[in-house]
């Protein structure tokens, strides 16, 4: 897959990640021009999203898409500080909503890791902090159950 192709690919994923009508309303760029940034068209090969309306764009997603493909391109894994970006839930009903997002999370981060039929060193990385944000729901979860409890 070329370097063109990979960064398309995730840039097609953040926008869906946010939605296209909500990613348009965000950028104030039309739902054409976001598709042309992710087109496979030979005709839009050159149009890439800009990085303002990437960050735009990363701030509403539930995942990082661009910055994390540009990272994976280096060779570089990031990492999330979830004691900085994600509150103290306040009850069990909300771990069930934070474990099925982090799930689909794990699920599309998986989904473009085996797109190739390959994992690599760096996709594996990126699957395995998506599994440790969901054993820290999961004792956020028992925490929470066990307070109930009792």
């Amino acid at each position: 897959m070329s370097v063109a192709s990979y960064l398309k690919k995730h840039t097609e994923a953040l926008v869906k990640d946010v939605g296209v009508e909500a990613a348009a309303t965000i950028t104030g760029k039309s739902k054409a021009t976001l598709g042309r940034y992710y087109s496979d068209s030979n005709e839009h090969d050159d149009r890439f999203m800009p990085i303002d309306v990437v960050a735009a764009l990363e701030s509403s997603s539930r995942f990082p898409h661009v910055t994390s493909a540009l990272a994976d391109l280096r060779g570089i894994t990031l990492s999330y500080d979830t004691e900085k970006r994600e509150p103290a839930t306040s009850g069990v009903n909300q771990d069930v909503v934070a474990l099925a997002q982090r799930f689909g999370m794990l699920m599309a981060e998986y989904n473009l890791a085996i797109g190739d039929g390959k994992i690599s060193i760096n996709e594996a990385k990126r699957l395995l902090r998506e599994t440790l944000a969901i054993q820290q729901v999961l004792l956020e979860m028992k925490l929470n159950l066990e307070d109930e409890a009792s």
